[in-house]
C-alpha cells in the first residue's frame, strides 16, 4: 500500500471516531437541555429538543454509510476493523439517547398544562445529572481511548438505577396520597424511565469502548444492575 493510500485511509478512520465525538457532543446536548426544559417548564426549550432530533438521526445514518464503505473498500483488520465497528455501534446509541431526549421533551409539554410537583422535579433533576455525568464520562472516555475511565462508568451502572426505584416509590406515595397527581406524576414516571435508559446506554458505550481497546467482547465480571422496582 503507498504512502497516499495508507494517509487516505487513515483520514478516514480519524474522520469516523470525530463524526462519532461530534454525534456525542450533540446528545449530550439534547440530553441536557430535555432535562432543563422539565426542570423550569420551558416550552420553548422542550420544542427545540424534538426539533433537533432529526440531526442525530441523520448522522447516525452517515456515520453507518461511511463504516459500510470503509470496511467495503479497505477491508480493516484487528484494531481498525474494531475502531470501525466501534464508532457504528456507539453512533447507534447515541441516536436511542437523542430519542429518548425527544420523549423527556414531549412529555415536559404535558406537565406544562398541570400543576407543578416541586419536591419531584427536584428528584428528577438529580437523577438527571448523575445520568448526564455518565454519559459526559463515558463520551470523553471514547474520544481519549480511556478504557479505565469506561470501565469506571460501567461500574456504576446500579447508580442510575437505584435513583430510578427511589424515584418511582416517591411517585407513588404522590399519587396514593392525592389522586390529583395521578397525571403529572405518571408522566414524571416516564421521564425517570427515559433517563434510566440513557444511563443504560452509556454503559453499552462502555461495554464497545472495552471492545475496542481490549479485542474481548465481554468484560470478565457481571455487569452492576439493580433489579428495577425491587422492595
Amino acid at each position: 500500500m503507498n504512502e497516499h493510500i495508507v494517509k487516505s485511509y487513515e483520514d478516514e478512520l480519524n474522520a469516523l471516531t470525530a463524526d462519532c465525538a461530534r454525534m456525542g457532543g450533540l446528545t449530550e446536548a439534547q440530553v441536557a437541555d430535555a432535562l432543563e426544559a422539565v426542570v423550569r417548564r420551558d416550552q420553548g426549550l422542550a420544542e427545540a429538543v424534538v426539533e433537533r432530533d432529526d440531526r442525530l438521526d441523520l448522522l447516525e445514518a452517515d456515520i453507518e454509510r461511511k463504516a459500510i464503505r470503509l470496511i467495503a473498500l479497505r477491508q480493516p483488520m484487528a484494531n481498525d476493523l474494531r475502531k470501525t465497528v466501534a464508532a457504528m455501534k456507539i453512533a447507534s446509541n447515541l441516536e436511542r439517547c437523542g430519542d429518548l431526549a425527544k420523549n423527556i421533551a414531549k412529555r415536559t409539554m404535558i406537565l406544562n398544562e398541570v400543576e407543578p410537583i416541586s419536591p419531584l422535579t427536584r428528584s428528577i433533576e438529580r437523577m438527571g445529572r448523575l445520568v448526564m455525568g455518565r454519559l459526559k464520562d463515558v463520551l470523553d472516555a471514547y474520544t481519549g481511548s480511556d478504557l479505565d475511565r469506561a470501565l469506571a462508568v460501567w461500574s456504576r451502572d446500579d447508580e442510575v438505577d437505584e435513583h430510578y426505584n427511589s424515584l418511582f416509590r416517591e411517585l407513588l406515595t404522590y399519587m396514593m396520597g392525592d389522586p390529583r397527581t395521578i397525571t403529572a406524576c405518571a408522566h414524571l414516571l416516564f421521564v425517570a424511565k427515559n433517563l434510566e435508559r440513557i444511563g443504560d446506554h452509556a454503559t453499552n458505550i462502555a461495554e464497545i469502548i472495552h471492545y475496542e481497546i481490549t479485542g474481548e467482547e465481554k468484560i470478565a465480571a457481571e455487569r452492576p444492575k439493580t433489579d428495577a422496582l425491587r422492595p
